[in-house]
Formats: structure tokens, sequence, C-alpha cells
């Protein structure tokens, strides 16, 4: 009896961890898949994508203005870019593609329908991107992290899933492993603005920090890798770092979280049942980060306040005001946790698996 070949699964997955991570998930729930990946060369994907998955990397830059020179030369790009995924997909015998969105899916999109090769696309954000409106209907499924998005797209099949976690957010035993010294006890206030870290927050954050010092409360502070100050308060109980691996465990331990609300975040942040105060990014795309952060805000799990309009006062005393609730910090977290879909991995496999083997 002649043994089937693996199915063979390219994942256009490329730049920030909101678009890695779910990607990630997703491979690690298809073992008897072939798995390489289509990336862009620079990006966080040379660092993040396991090395089990071969990378290929193309070309591809988004439109960002009008139309004018530098357009017909994204545009030149983006047709040799096509024409570079085709060869890819054709000399693998690739037989599915899944994408994230961004720059990257445009190119992976046209080359597999072009070939007939079916396409699951995952869109995160409660607002679908251009990107996600555009090539939607081309796909065998839009599978959505948010149920809302689902009207912004009314020609595509869409199919509500959620959006994955790394494992670490699912296992429980990550508690444990918290290395920072947090006495027990203590109120806890986690502040991180994504993958990309946030300037605007930090400055807010050590601003109102004295205050909260003063309520008993540490704070762990994300900074980030772009910000000038941030070695520039000092206190016991204050940890300022750039990056921490273990986010499940910090989540976990956290009484609030302050953040930014890029998909990723949220869905971290609702898996963990953690509190939070949202602050969208300003200059996200179409205000994206607000819609998302909207969701959170109905359910009750979350507060959220634009950067233009906050203050150090207005943040310090919120954050007082929940620290002092600790019956409504734990009404948040519960509705917090009722957003998420913990099996968001399996279900998006499922419908991947679907879409190729039908």
């Amino acid at each position: 009896m002649v043994e089937e070949a693996p199915i063979r699964l390219l994942i256009a997955a490329s730049g920030t961890g909101g678009h890695l991570f779910p990607a990630i998930a997703l491979a690690q729930k298809l073992p008897e898949y072939e798995i390489e990946w289509l990336g862009v060369p620079n990006r966080l994907e040379t660092q993040l994508v396991p090395k089990q998955y071969p990378l290929h990397t193309i070309a591809v830059e988004g439109f960002q203005q009008g139309f004018g020179i530098s357009s017909l030369r994204i545009l030149g790009k983006l047709l040799g870019s096509i024409l570079q995924v085709r060869r890819i997909l054709k000399q693998g015998k690739f037989q599915g593609v899944f994408t994230t969105g961004g720059y990257i899916a445009g190119p992976a999109v046209i080359a597999a329908r072009s070939l007939g090769i079916p396409v699951v696309f995952h869109e995160s954000n409660a607002l679908p991107g251009k990107v996600t409106r555009f090539f939607g209907p081309w796909c065998s499924a839009v599978a959505v992290g948010f149920e809302v998005a689902a009207q912004y797209l009314p020609r595509a099949k869409n199919v509500y899933v959620g959006t994955p976690v790394r494992s670490q957010f699912l296992d429980e035993g990550t508690n444990a492993s918290l290395d920072l010294p947090i006495p027990n006890g203590v109120p806890l206030i986690i502040v991180f603005g994504g993958s990309q870290g946030a300037v605007g927050i930090n400055k807010l954050v050590r601003a109102s920090a004295p205050a909260w010092f003063d309520a008993g409360a540490y704070i762990v502070h994300l900074t980030g890798d772009q910000d000038p100050e941030a070695d520039s308060l000092k206190h016991p109980q204050y940890i300022a770092l750039p990056f921490y691996n273990n986010m499940a465990a910090l989540l976990r331990r956290a009484n609030l979280a302050i953040s930014r609300s890029g998909a990723g975040s949220l869905t971290e942040l609702a898996v963990c049942g953690t509190p939070a105060i949202l602050i969208p990014y300003p200059f996200a795309a179409e205000d994206h980060q607000t819609y998302n952060a909207n969701v959170f805000t109905k359910a009750g799990a979350a507060l959220a306040f634009q950067q233009s309009q906050l203050t150090a006062e207005v943040l310090q005393t919120q954050v007082l005001n929940l620290l002092n609730s600790p019956t409504e910090l734990a009404k948040m977290g519960e509705k917090a946790k009722a957003i998420a879909i913990p099996d968001s991995a399996e279900k998006l496999a499922q419908l991947l698996r679907e879409a190729i083997e039908r």
C-alpha cells in the first residue's frame, strides 16, 4: 500500500507579532502538513518563524499615499512578487495557502488563485484591513477574530474562529515560571504596547507612576526598544524591560494591564482574563485599534481612552479607582475571559483542512 504524501501548505505571514503569532499557533496544530513560510526580508519573521518551516522571502510593500512615481515602483515590485510566489507555489507543489493579511497577502492570494490553489485568510481585527476587504471574496474562507468583522466582509465566506494565541497562553502552569522580583499579594500593573512598544503610553505611565507606588502597586513596564527615556524612572517597585518572553505568566499575575489595542494583545488579555485600560494606537490604519477596543469596552472587559485626550492625571486616577475596586477588576477579568476562544487554533486548522482537502 502506497502511503500518501503529506499536504503541502504555504503560510504567508509577515511583519508584526500580530500577524506572526496566530500563524505560528496554527502551524503547530497541523503536524501532518509539510509547511513552508512566505515572508519579507528584514522583518520579524526572520527571527520568529520556527526553524522547521523553511522561509521564502519576497520584496513587496504597501501603497501608503496617492498614486505617483513611487506607486509605479511599488506596482512593479508587486507584479514581480506575484510571479515569484507563483514560482514558489508551482515548484513546491503546494496545495493550499494561508495568510494573516498585510502587504504579503496580496501577491500570495493572487498567485494562489491564478493556479487554482485554495486560500484561507485570517483577519484578526474588528475592522478588517483594506487588503482583507479587497481579497476576501477571492478566498475559500475568511476566518475572523472578532464576530463584528463579518459585517465589513459581505461578499466573503466568513467563519468566526477567534484569533489563535501562542501555546504558553493555554498552559495555566506557566504561572509558576514568572521570574521577576514581585512579592506575592501586591497589586501588579503591567504596561505594554504590543510588539512595537509605545512611547506615548510610556510617557503617560512614567508621569502617573509615583501615585501608584504610593498605593503599594508594582509596575512591570515593557517599554519596547524605541524609547530613548526607557531607563529614566528608577524605583524599587518598578521593573522596566524592553520585552519579556513569558507574557502569559505576566498577564495572569497582573491585576491590571495598560495596553494598546492590537488584536493580538487583546486576544492574549482575553485568554488570561486580565482587565485592562486600552489606549488605541492613534496612527493605526483606519483607526482599527479603536474598533478593537470597542469590542472590549462594550463587553465590560476594559476601559478605553484616545491618546490625544488622555492626560497623566486622568490615567493616574482611573488606575487608582480600579485598584481600589477589586470586585470591579474581577468582573472585568471575567468579562474579558468570556470574549476568548481558547481553541481558536484548532478551529482555524479544521477550517483550513476543509478548504484544502474537500
